[in-house]
């Protein structure tokens, strides 16, 4: 009996032809999401997005509730490789406290993110959501100061940086979920460089000395 082909030609197993399926309808619901919201994410039009049948969608999530609570770990995966990606992207800012305040900029940016809080704000009103999002949220949350508190050794400095970062965040959230109201592009990075403004001395004081800025 001949081995198996290996390479470019080596024909995919069953296992390997599923996942790819899940996740071309993972794709496809991220972009069902930023394109016609939670309310106009449905079954059907996933399965149009992804280019597949009803009953292969079917086959794999059973409900709208099946793919969106996958959807959720799907987004959460690809927001901890994004900001992997981001904090390395951004390491060459001029000093430390703006590299801080770049990288939670960029880990909040491109279609990923507006697909997350399209889900944040349907959870406020559908508990199984709300579960989902309460259970992947704090690993998501994490990765990103994790990432941050690696600048700095001492514990002290640490946690001080994460308040900081904490803060941040919530403030750059708040202002990325009021931009949907708001037709104009500049306006959310405008609103951020002002807290930029008000929050860069505190980060540069809670850095250890050797990463300030000279």
């Amino acid at each position: 009996m001949s081995a198996p082909v290996d390479g470019p030609n080596r024909r995919r197993t069953q296992a390997e032809r599923s996942a790819a399926m899940r996740t071309r309808l993972l794709d496809a619901t991220v972009e069902c999401l930023v394109t016609y919201g939670y309310a106009g994410t449905t079954t059907q039009r996933v399965a149009e997005v992804a280019g597949v049948t009803r009953g292969a969608q079917v086959h794999h999530f059973r409900s709208k509730e099946d793919l969106v609570v996958a959807a959720i770990e799907h987004l959460a995966e690809q927001r901890v490789q994004a900001a992997v990606r981001e904090f390395g992207r951004v390491s060459e800012a001029p000093d430390a406290a703006s590299l801080v305040l770049d990288y939670l900029w960029e880990s909040h940016q491109g279609p990923v993110f507006v697909a997350t809080l399209e889900l944040w704000v349907a959870s406020r009103t559908d508990a199984v959501l709300a579960a989902q999002i309460e259970r992947v949220e704090p690993i998501v949350t994490g990765a990103l100061i994790g990432a941050l508190a690696q600048m700095v050794p001492d514990q002290a400095a640490q946690k001080n940086l994460r308040d900081l970062a904490f803060t941040a965040m919530d403030a750059l959230r708040g202002i990325l979920l009021s931009s949907f109201a708001d037709r104009d592009p500049e306006r959310a990075r405008k609103r951020w460089d002002r807290v930029c403004g008000q929050l860069r001395d505190l980060l540069a004081d809670s850095l250890s000395p050797e990463l300030r800025s000279s």
